[in-house]
């Protein structure tokens, strides 16, 4: 009986530790030499870049100022519009960009939200799943721009091979089961896309599940680099050339009614294309169904 007592007891202080565990969570933190690590890899980028200025400003999870940086030439009110986009990307827990299209399609209200600025440029810094801070750059050569040297010092604290002072964090497995995916390229669908790429500053592509009945426009993506994996049917491919009548449809993305010139291949199941970011494409002849899987990286 006294064993028995005991092997209770014991059952019981098991359940209790682990009750207590299940009550709190394990929780990271950016760390002062993390936020410089940061702010030199957004530096370096701006270098990099030839940018004409920029002021880079690192928060922690609740927005506080931990670090900040002003490059030579940017403009006086740089500094407080940096901090702004930080403190939204890090409270908000969401890229500013996202905001600022809301506000763009006619959600105007949300502008009177307090510690709020909605513009291009702020980006979370995520580490175990966790967002542990943010970086805002304001007075780069554009908002684009901006956004290109935030994520670039999100991604020194994502890229750092220790779990140190730095906390690798490390992205999550995405698993998409067969049953969506074959839904998906019933029709042509985005598995994995911009808003996901966006929450994500260290997850630099996309993966299209892509299905064509028929030839397309030609594209060109300025930033997106496409490796394309046909599974079923062929297509005539052209590649390189002259797109005609291009128009800007979207954000780097070009699109026209057709290539003079360039390269013509023959596409066929199990067949691999990577076009780099740039260079015009074309489907100009398929035969249904075509299947393929592009994904996208940037």
């Amino acid at each position: 009986m006294r064993y028995l007592g005991s092997v209770a007891l014991g059952l019981v202080l098991s359940a209790m530790a682990a009750s207590s565990q299940a009550q709190v969570m394990d929780k990271k933190g950016l760390t002062l030499d993390g936020a410089k690590q940061v702010i030199a890899a957004a530096v370096a980028e701006a270098k990099a870049r030839n940018a004409p200025g920029g002021v880079i400003a690192v928060v922690d999870e609740g927005g506080n100022l931990m670090a900040l940086e002003r490059l030579d030439n940017t403009f006086a009110a740089g500094a407080n519009i940096s901090i702004g986009k930080a403190r939204t990307a890090a409270l908000f827990k969401r890229p500013t960009k996202v905001f600022e299209d809301i506000v763009n399609k006619g959600r105007t209200t949300m502008v009177a939200l307090p510690d709020f600025t909605p513009l291009q440029g702020g980006v979370p810094i995520i580490a175990a799943e966790q967002v542990i801070g943010a970086v805002g750059v304001s007075g780069a050569a554009s908002a684009q721009q901006d956004e290109e040297l935030a994520i670039a010092g999100a991604n020194a604290i994502t890229a750092t091979p220790t779990a140190g002072a730095l906390m690798h964090p490390g992205l999550p497995v995405t698993y998409i089961e067969s049953k969506k995916v074959a839904e998906a390229f019933s029709k042509g669908a985005v598995l994995i896309g911009q808003e996901e790429r966006m929450m994500h500053a260290s997850r630099n592509y996309m993966v299209h599940a892509s299905h064509r009945d028929g030839p397309g426009m030609a594209e060109v993506h300025t930033q997106d680099t496409d490796i394309i994996y046909v599974l079923e049917g062929s297509a005539t491919f052209v590649t390189g050339g002259t797109m005609v009548d291009g128009k800007t449809i979207a954000p780097d993305e070009i699109r026209g009614k057709e290539i003079r010139g360039g390269d013509s291949r023959r596409l066929a199941k199990g067949d691999v294309i990577i076009v780099p970011n740039g260079v015009p494409h074309w489907f100009q002849q398929v035969n249904a169904p075509f299947n393929y899987y592009v994904v996208k990286v940037r």
